[in-house]
């Protein structure tokens, strides 16, 4: 039961999604950049993770493999939490967000997939008697600065099956095109990506609302100004989501206590884990507030969240990231139908990334 091996695969899988160059960290992308994680214990158990990748992958992957790894050979896979714990002690002279918890957050969802494994049941009934079997997706776009290309591509995703989609824009223009064209049953979420100030942020949240948007993601800079988030929602009529640049459960509770959001966002492969992750939720239970989680990934990370919202958060939506992958490193488990996503009921996870394509697509 104890870790004998974790190593690292970094996949580079290529994308189209039709529209502008897509930038993300300040650089053009062409590929979806996955970190995948794989645990090997003493009694034959294979566990996968995926630790976050996107433009980061070389730190955290090196953070795994000479910190990380050395540290968790001979550790038991049984207290997930206790071992959880004891590294983000150990660990926190380093960082307490970034490549650090990335690469435990890897760890930590190998862990528990074994963990399935072992008790011979999904994921998701190690959590909870009666979880969910499936899950609504929304279709997350890529952000396009063109409101005549986002109301095609809203169009599109509702042609898909997608009832409900997510923006990456800040104009008025694309959320009312694409208000226009998701038609008035459909939720629309108006994701801006942490552009302006409290003050900026209320003025642009009082024009969105005409187009009666889910949440506004993310509207203030920086993402850590928890007041200037609370000013937001009070002043600026519409529902606030926030939390996948968050880096702990504690700062979820600083959102919680500051009123500061409507809906809770932990990214499974950025908060450090599952574990954490479940402390989220519970937390968030508490104090009333929502779960959305961000989960625009394509694999052990997408899946992980799937089984902990069936289990704990079933009235979650899932992201999706919009855009078709030249290969699926998971097959069609990541690909929703009809707007749902089906939680895998095989052990643990359920799924296994495809060899082919590891060795395809790995970069050497």
């Amino acid at each position: 039961m104890r870790i004998i091996a974790i190593s690292t695969t970094v996949l580079q899988l290529p994308f189209a999604h039709g529209g502008a160059p897509l930038y993300f960290a300040g650089r053009p992308r062409t590929a979806i950049e996955m970190l995948l994680v794989r645990v090997d214990t003493y009694d034959g158990y294979v566990g996968w993770g995926e630790a976050f990748g996107p433009g980061v992958w070389p730190a955290t992957q090196a953070v795994i493999e000479n910190i990380l790894a050395p540290l968790c050979i001979g550790s038991d896979t049984r207290d997930i939490g206790a071992l959880s714990d004891d590294l983000q002690r150990k660990l926190h002279p380093l960082g307490r967000s970034g490549p650090v918890i990335y690469a435990l957050a890897g760890l930590d969802i190998a862990l528990w997939d074994i963990a399935g494994q072992r008790a011979g049941v999904p994921l998701c009934r190690l959590l909870a008697h009666t979880p969910a079997e499936d899950l609504p997706a929304y279709a997350s776009l890529f952000r396009y600065a063109d409101a005549q290309l986002v109301g095609s591509k809203c169009a599109e995703a509702i042609e898909r099956g997608y009832r409900d989609v997510k923006l990456h824009e800040v104009s008025v223009d694309s959320a009312r095109a694409a208000r226009k064209a998701i038609g008035s049953q459909g939720r629309l979420m108006i994701d801006v990506n942490c552009p302006w100030s409290a003050d900026q942020a209320i003025r642009m949240a009082q024009q969105f609302r005409e187009f009666d948007p889910l949440w506004l993601e993310e509207p203030v800079w920086p993402p850590e100004d928890h007041a200037g988030l609370a000013r937001v929602r009070r002043e600026g009529g519409i529902p606030i989501a926030a939390g996948e640049n968050a880096a702990s459960v504690t700062e979820f509770g600083q959102m919680f206590a500051s009123n500061a959001i409507d809906y809770a966002q932990p990214s499974v492969i950025k908060i450090g884990g599952i574990t954490p992750m479940l402390g989220v939720i519970e937390l968030a239970r508490r104090h009333g507030t929502g779960i959305m989680p961000h989960s625009p990934y394509f694999g052990p990370g997408l899946i992980a969240t799937l089984h902990v919202c069936a289990a704990r958060a079933p009235a979650a939506m899932i992201e999706t990231y919009y855009c078709d992958l030249e290969a699926s490193p998971l097959g069609s488990a990541i690909t929703p139908h009809r707007g749902r996503l089906s939680v895998p009921q095989g052990r643990g996870l359920g799924v296994t990334p495809d060899p082919a394509v590891l060795r395809e697509y790995a970069v050497r």
